[in-house]
This record gives C-alpha cells, sequence and structure tokens, in this order.
C-alpha cells in the first residue's frame, strides 16, 4: 500500500535537538532523532528549567526525598525548585494540548524529564532508581495515552519501532477522531488495524472486536474513548517474534487457494527463517506484500500491519 506521511508533531527535551540548554551550557544533541527520525517528524522544543525562569548555565540540580514524591533541589546550595517548576509545568501541559502532540521524547536521567530510572537521593547515602522527572510526571499524567519515550532507548531498535509505530498510528486515529463520530467509520478503523494491534497483544485484539461488536448498545463517545484507551494499551506492548510469526501465519492463511505449491513452500520457509531470527522482519512482510499486489488481496492491502511507518526509516530492517 502506497502511503503518505507528512510530518508528525512530537513534544521533545531541547537539548536532544542541539539547544545550548543544559545546567553547563551544553547540550545532548542526538542525531539519530534530529537526523534519522526527524525527516519525518516536527519537534516542538521543551525545556523545563530555562522555561521556567532559572538560568544557563545554572547550579546543577537532583531529587532528593521520597521517590513518589522528591523534590528538586540544587546540589550544592540546597535551594528547592520543586514548586516553582511544578506550577509552570502545570501551565506547560495546558499550553501544549494546544499544540495537538501524538507523542514526546524525554532526555534520561534528568531531573526534570527522565520518564523512568531517575535517581532519587533519600536519606544517608540512599539511593533510589525509580524516579521520574518532575516535569515527565505532570506531562505523563496529563497526556496519559501519548506514546513517550527516552532518548536512549531509541537507540534499541525494537523500542524504536515501537515508539514510532505508536505515534503514527495516534496520529491515524487523531484522524479519525477529527471527523464525524459514526460507528461505520471507526469499524473500517478497527478493520484496517487488526493485524497490527494482534502483534502487539492477542488480548487487546480480542477485546477491540467486542468492544466494535456491540457499538450500537452504547453512546458514541464512550465506544470512542474505550476505543481508544484500549487501542495506545495495546501499541505500548512490544511485539515480540512469536507475536509476528503468529500474525504472518495469519496472512498466510489468506492466500491458502491463490498460492501455487512452490509459493506456499517458499513463504513457510521465510516466515520459519524469520521465526529462527535468521532474517529480519522485512523479508516475510515484503514477500506477503508482493502476494497482496499479485493476487489483489484487498482486505490485507489494508492492513497498517503492512506499512505502519514510512519504510525509509528502515525500522523492520534489523534480524
Amino acid at each position: 500500500m502506497n502511503r503518505e506521511y507528512p510530518p508528525i508533531k512530537i513534544g521533545i527535551s531541547s537539548c536532544l535537538l542541539g539547544e545550548k540548554v543544559r545546567y553547563d551550557g551544553g547540550h545532548k544533541h542526538d542525531r539519530l532523532i534530529t537526523d534519522f527520525l526527524g525527516r519525518f517528524l516536527e519537534f516542538i522544543p521543551v525545556c523545563p528549567e530555562v522555561e521556567c525562569g532559572l538560568g544557563t548555565p545554572r547550579e546543577a540540580m537532583h531529587l532528593v526525598g521520597n521517590p513518589d514524591d522528591p523534590h528538586l533541589v540544587t546540589i550544592k546550595t540546597g535551594i528547592d525548585h520543586t514548586r516553582r517548576i511544578r506550577e509552570w509545568a502545570v501551565r506547560k501541559v495546558g499550553d501544549l494540548e494546544k499544540e495537538g502532540l501524538h507523542g514526546f521524547i524525554f532526555k534520561s536521567k534528568s531531573p526534570s524529564s527522565g520518564m523512568e530510572r531517575v535517581k532519587v537521593y533519600g536519606e544517608g547515602r540512599t539511593v533510589y532508581h525509580n524516579g521520574v522527572g518532575i516535569f515527565a510526571q505532570a506531562f505523563m499524567e496529563h497526556f496519559p495515552l501519548l506514546p513517550v519515550e527516552e532518548e536512549g532507548r531509541l537507540h534499541d531498535s525494537a523500542l524504536r519501532e515501537n515508539f514510532i509505530e505508536a505515534i503514527f498510528a495516534c496520529r491515524r486515529w487523531r484522524e479519525l477522531r477529527a471527523g464525524p463520530k459514526r460507528l461505520g467509520r471507526l469499524v473500517d478503523f478497527h478493520t484496517d488495524h487488526k493485524l497490527q494491534v494482534m502483534a502487539h497483544s492477542v488480548s487487546h485484539y480480542r477485546e477491540l472486536g467486542k468492544l466494535v461488536a456491540r457499538g450500537k448498545e452504547l453512546p458514541i463517545d464512550d465506544l470512542f474513548d474505550s476505543y481508544e484507551k484500549l487501542l495506545m494499551e495495546a501499541l505500548r506492548l512490544k511485539p515480540t517474534v512469536k507475536k509476528h510469526v503468529n500474525v504472518l501465519q495469519h496472512m498466510a492463511g489468506y492466500f491458502k487457494k491463490q498460492l501455487t505449491a512452490a509459493e506456499k513452500q517458499e513463504l513457510q520457509e521465510i516466515i520459519e527463517q524469520y521465526h529462527r531470527e535468521l532474517v529480519p522482519l522485512i523479508v516475510p512482510v515484503t514477500l506477503i506484500n508482493h502476494y497482496v499486489r499479485k493476487y489483489r488481496a484487498d482486505y490485507l492491502a489494508q492492513q497498517h500491519y503492512l506499512s505502519p511507518h514510512p519504510i525509509e526509516l528502515k525500522l523492520r530492517n534489523h534480524a
């Protein structure tokens, strides 16, 4: 299926774009994000410290106290900036609602923007490693369904694909919600995303199917809200080789009457090679796309699983 991919609007920690906003006056420019992923993304930069009024350079800060409710304190002078940055964060997430973001990329380990595993210094020499940055927590609480990631984790090919796949699906969902809320339109959306959801979670695939099947029984707003919640929950779950093999075999079943014996054997051999992790996912997917065009399998041609994001990102090229 040929698809067009206009830029997707993503929030991002400013330092990852090369902006010199760090406490030491430097940056943490990540070229994987700007030069590679950036071809398909529009970035909305956010720096909590600078935007709440702290200068650059500035005294370094860290989280202290209880990991469930930490304080943001300067390391040398002990100045507590917690209230200042929390009040700013409340205003900022409200402003970001107007931007129509489809996700956010946070700076890892940051006491303001770290998404997870941020150090929190307790009493004595106790150091916890399960903190969340003050702004990151406010953002995720305000936008609980938006895809979020940290720059370090995006260097893992599987996590990178999962995040990118989620933000593209998020945009398609937003486009659906921007139009009339009708059951028929939701059914069409669900039909086109069935196999994509199955690759993430069979249980969510079944739950979404049940939800859509009883769509006439629910108020339309409740139906759309419930569907969105289940959809985004499913896409947070990382696909595995086993899950992908299940979907590939599911698609192979659609060709049981069309494929020749030799084609069936070739397809099964390729799927098995992927199962053994000898070839990347792009190999069986490319072969199935070939059969989709050759045998005009219209149902599969509409499946976003076969083209969930731009092929130029090479997200399925890793064995």
